[in-house]
């Protein structure tokens, strides 16, 4: 019987409450994580199926300050696995719960999140976006020995706006549902 599993599982950036569901239904299968690494490639290894629930966060200023950003998720529980693309991964096994514990406390601290994963990832692809992509894409569209750049980036173009579309629709759908 394998003792290390590979699969490949791709989650956007505001879809952190699947991806937490996805670990756990793993962890119940008898596989526990072990890494995560680009693009979507998780790792784990054979263990006993236990019901354990994992938590992901989002703050870059925990990071900074890991030693007491960590230190405070283990005074209630947590146990802190890895940082992967600026999310730090926590899981805590049921048997250890009084009830159902988040590691965010109140719906307050999860729109605080889904701001950090704003400022933090989507603003710099927003930047990205316009200082980038579209002034290029201008230059290229009107010089004809250029034409194929300007295909490229009008390509990204596209790319770009799907992507800020997308994202500004699980954003908007996550801070309702949290606001209700």
């Amino acid at each position: 019987m394998k003792e290390r599993k590979t699969e490949f599982h791709f989650f956007t950036i505001m879809e952190y409450e699947e991806e937490a569901a996805y670990l756990q239904d793993m962890r119940r299968s008898g596989w526990k994580l072990e890494k995560v690494t680009f693009p979507g490639i998780y790792r784990f290894t054979r263990c006993q199926p236990e019901e354990v629930v994992y938590q992901l966060d989002y703050n870059q200023d925990g990071i900074a300050n890991k030693e007491e950003y960590v230190q405070m998720f283990s005074d209630c529980g947590w146990e802190y696995l890895f940082d992967f693309m600026g999310y730090s991964y926590f899981c805590k096994s049921r048997e250890l719960m009084t009830g159902r514990e988040e590691i965010f406390c109140d719906d307050q601290s999860r729109l605080d999140m889904i701001k950090r994963i704003f400022f933090g990832r989507i603003l710099p692809l927003l930047v990205t976006f316009l200082c980038g992509i579209i002034p290029s894409f201008y230059c290229f569209a009107f010089q004809e020995e250029n034409r194929t750049w300007a295909v490229v980036f009008g390509i990204f173009f596209f790319l770009y706006l799907a992507l800020f579309i997308h994202y500004a629709l699980q954003f908007y759908r996550i801070r309702q549902r949290l606001k209700r």
